[in-house]
């Protein structure tokens, strides 16, 4: 992995996108992507950017979205989407469409009792996050999710003071859940999974790759703290510009940045790829 880094340099500011080698994007065999405030533009996907990740499978890529957001939205990003699989709640499973069977395949991190009892625990910690922390809300998708629990700071509230994200994240840890700030939401698992460690199970398990294997082919592209995994653990890792706002608080940012915000950083990754790809 010609772009491995060691930690301290995890730590400096990222290079433009113009930087990366052409030779090396024209090595990228697989697209992983976050999906909010990445793939989306003020909460929605722009006809430019589905159709990059069409442009992408067209050119033999697989396209592997990465996101927070819940199963009910994976399995239908997992259908009909310009995808090979989708991760869903911060790791917490895989679907893949199977299009020739016409069937979802869906492998969870944990058996179905351990996400029931979970799930008992989730609401405890919702109870206590309601009552101590004003002006949160659980998410909107809580109702389609299968695995965590979202609450909201700014998707469909108005935003609240730093302050008071950083004490959902209190409460999610002194319960001895796992969390994890998203550009809207703050989610929270029991589990010791996260977006890279399935990454590298859906790498293994679906296409036959290792770890290693996985650095040399793949491109992560993300934009807020819940991506840090895998701007630790993806050599060539790209945020799109809105993850300036965050660098502050990532200790492994992302090597590279586009120079559009959100989706627009997204197509313009897009078309960089495919250029170097011929």
């Amino acid at each position: 992995m010609d772009d491995s880094a060691t930690p301290s340099a995890h730590r400096r500011r990222p290079q433009p996108l113009s930087a990366i080698p052409a030779a090396r994007l024209a090595g990228v065999k697989i697209v992983l992507s976050d999906i909010d405030d990445t793939l989306t533009s003020d909460g929605r996907m722009t006809a430019a950017v589905y159709a990059a990740l069409e442009r992408l499978r067209d050119a033999g890529l697989l396209v592997i979205p990465v996101t927070g957001r819940p199963a009910g939205w994976c399995d239908m990003i997992a259908r009909f989407w310009p995808v090979d699989a989708v991760i869903g709640e911060n790791g917490s499973f895989y679907y893949r469409y199977d299009h020739g069977a016409k069937r979802l395949i869906r492998r969870y991190r944990q058996s179905e009792a351990e996400r029931a009892e979970n799930r008992e625990k989730l609401a405890a910690i919702r109870d206590q996050v309601l009552a101590e922390v004003p002006g949160v809300a659980v998410a909107a998708d809580q109702f389609c999710r299968d695995t965590d629990l979202a609450i909201d700071f700014c998707e469909d509230v108005p935003p609240v003071p730093r302050a008071a994200v950083d004490r959902v994240v209190e409460i999610f840890r002194s319960r001895g859940a796992e969390a994890k700030i998203s550009s809207i939401h703050v989610n929270g698992w029991f589990g010791d999974h996260d977006k890279l460690t399935t990454s590298l199970l859906v790498a293994e398990e679906l296409f036959g790759l290792s770890r290693e294997a996985l650095g040399d082919c793949a491109v992560y592209l993300g934009d807020s703290p819940n991506d840090a995994p895998m701007f630790a653990g993806i050599p060539l890792s790209i945020g799109v510009a809105n993850v300036v706002d965050f660098l502050a608080e990532l200790d492994s940012p992302p090597r590279y940045v586009t120079e559009g915000r959100s989706g627009a950083g997204f197509v313009e990754f897009a078309a960089r790829l495919c250029a170097a790809r011929g």
